[in-house]
């Protein structure tokens, strides 16, 4: 599929984004590199650590050779 596109004269002032719910890519014009970042909106309060669980501390553990 070839699809070709003329953007003469494109200007874009501001742009807003108000959410983003998954992976996305946002273009405007023409694009030789594309850089992706990752970012958490996660609250502190919905993070939970604990409880621990114990750990034998005599405990064996088998390893299998690598062939």
């Amino acid at each position: 599929m070839n699809h070709i596109v003329h953007n003469y004269g494109l200007h874009v002032g501001n742009i807003r984004v108000t959410g983003v719910s998954g992976s996305s890519v946002f273009l405007i014009g023409d694009n030789k590199t594309i850089r992706l970042q990752s970012f958490f909106d996660t609250p502190p309060e919905s993070l939970i650590i604990g409880p621990f669980e114990n750990v034998e501390e005599n405990s064996n553990v088998e390893l299998e050779p690598n062939d």
